[in-house]
């Protein structure tokens, strides 16, 4: 049940921004590359086509890199408007990579942009495309870094609590930045965004063959979408194999939840195609699995145990009563900095504090817990389980139909064969899927940290702001429709110009050399 408290709805209003945010953001990830490989091809050819359907997809580019921006700003203001604590308590190192990712990559990004609109008759033909390419890697790199971050909120390696400051401190940049957990993020999550502009590009070309328009062009395009796509789709798979490994490594509850894994069991575990999770009675109904498969992607061997949820409730609760030793010397030394023993106390016992943590939930002094309590707050680190199993799944299963779909299409382009209206038409249809199946990833990567702001360190509900229930509901209802009212124009303005079709949209510099391009 949702509550309606201020910690609840800032999650619910940070994750609709999020949500709307990442409607954009794997667009330009897939775009961006796809429109440097488009102009190389034009600067080794020298064929005018190939520059035009640059042009042409570099204008919805366009349109969807600036709504992006808009939607991307406001997300970071949350920081200090919802969350303050977090902010101050982690501020010393999830601001940095967002310092950097500011400072370098969207700077980088958004300066090449306006050369890449306004340099094709300013710049020769190599210092435009260096210019296309510079706008794809600072896309990447505004990704890399933003993940970093969110890496480091997943697994938060190199950092260690002062009591002095009483706030979080970066001991190691090179743990932060080469944390597994960010680094298999990364890789994952800019594949999606290929597989979202490949499946963009297909959809586009197959409405435009299926209405018998702009053939050339859309025929190139298609050959090109269905190429990368077939790539990305590929490693989208593959490289989750690397993202659920580092789950298995750092977030086994996260890893236990996904799979409605109620139980411990013996290595290697299988993996639940289907069932429906009964969370009242910690049991699965109509489970069907296939043995192995879950130890070895998880696990990569035959004989490691994944532990169940019911086991990793009973290691949270170990925890949390190794946490209390550290708070209660955490306490002390608030009372006296120079007390060494609960100094030396709060060292030894310190990777448990977030644990002890969970239990100002329930009462204000976690050393006043009873046993009641420490045992309703360890089955609090168990995330929904029912809405991550199903939402994985359908990701999953959304990840292997573009491969089918980009097969497909990779075989008939390489036949040059594109006279197949149902499967252009599945094509069309699959427009939206990409952005389905990135908004699920994140869903389950997010919703699985939880109890969680910072994974074993802070929980969500103690990172909020000293807000009111009324403010984060007012600025929560001005931020959907808002967000609402830019998606709508998103969608109308790519529309607009889709139906336009390249001929009139490059109008009037290049328009008839688009209209004069061949029929084939």
């Amino acid at each position: 049940m949702f509550d309606f408290d201020p910690a609840s709805l800032s999650r619910l209003q940070f994750g609709m921004t999020a949500l709307y945010h990442f409607l954009f953001v794997p667009l330009t990830l897939g775009l961006s590359f796809l429109l440097a490989i488009m102009e190389s091809v034009y600067v080794m050819t020298g064929r005018p086509i190939w520059r035009d359907m640059t042009k042409f997809w570099g204008k919805l580019f366009g349109i969807n890199f600036a709504m992006g921006v808009a939607t991307g700003i406001t997300m970071e203001f949350q920081f200090g408007t919802n969350w303050a604590y977090y902010s101050h308590y982690v501020g010393d190192i999830f601001g940095a990579p967002l310092a950097i990712e500011g400072l370098m990559a969207f700077f980088l990004e958004s300066s090449f942009v306006g050369l890449f609109f306004f340099g094709w008759d300013r710049l020769s033909k190599t210092g435009h495309l260096a210019v296309t390419w510079l706008v794809a890697i600072g896309s990447n790199l505004s990704a890399l870094w933003i993940l970093i971050a969110n890496g480091w909120m997943q697994n938060p390696v190199g950092a260690v609590f002062n009591p002095d400051t009483m706030r979080m401190e970066l001991t190691s940049f090179w743990e932060l930045m080469f944390n597994p957990v960010a680094q298999a993020k990364f890789v994952h999550t800019v594949s999606a965004g290929y597989v979202t502009g490949s499946v963009f590009m297909l959809s586009v070309s197959a409405y435009y063959l299926l209405k018998g328009r702009h053939l050339a062009f859309a025929k190139r395009s298609m050959i090109v979408a269905s190429a990368f796509g077939l790539a990305s789709a590929l490693s989208v798979v593959v490289l989750g194999d690397e993202s659920g490994y580092s789950v298995s490594e750092h977030q086994k509850m996260k890893l236990a939840a996904i799979e409605a894994m109620w139980e411990t069991e013996e290595a290697p575990a299988g993996f639940t195609l289907f069932a429906i999770p009964d969370v009242q009675n910690r049991t699965n109904h109509a489970e069907v699995k296939v043995p192995w498969a879950l130890g070895l992607i998880a696990t990569r061997s035959t004989d490691t145990v994944l532990l169940g949820i019911d086991d990793l409730v009973v290691k949270a609760e170990g925890r949390i009563r190794d946490g209390l030793i550290a708070y209660d010397a955490l306490e002390r030394l608030r009372v006296n900095r120079a007390d060494a023993e609960a100094r030396a106390t709060l060292a030894a016992h310190a990777d448990n504090l977030g644990h002890a943590l969970l239990l100002k939930r329930y009462v204000a002094d976690p050393r006043k817990a009873d046993d009641a309590m420490i045992a309703k707050a360890a089955r609090d680190t168990v995330p929904g389980v029912g809405p991550l199993f199903w939402s994985f799944r359908v990701m999953v299963a959304l990840g292997f139909f573009f491969i089918g779909l980009f097969v497909a299409a990779f075989a008939l382009s390489c036949r040059r064969d594109f006279s197949h209206p149902l499967f252009l038409k599945i094509c069309l249809w699959s427009l939206p899927l990409p952005w389905l199946a990135a908004e699920l990833g994140w869903f389950v990567a997010e919703y699985g940290r939880q109890p969680w702001s910072i994974d074993g360190v802070l929980p969500t509900f103690l990172a909020v702001s000293s807000v009111s229930v009324g403010q984060v509901l007012f600025t929560l209802t001005g931020f959907v429709l808002f967000y609402s009212s830019l998606a709508v124009v998103d969608v109308v303005l790519m529309r607009k110009y889709v139906r336009m079709g390249p001929a009139e949209a490059l109008r009037p510099s290049h328009g008839a050399a688009v209209a004069a391009m061949p029929a084939e």
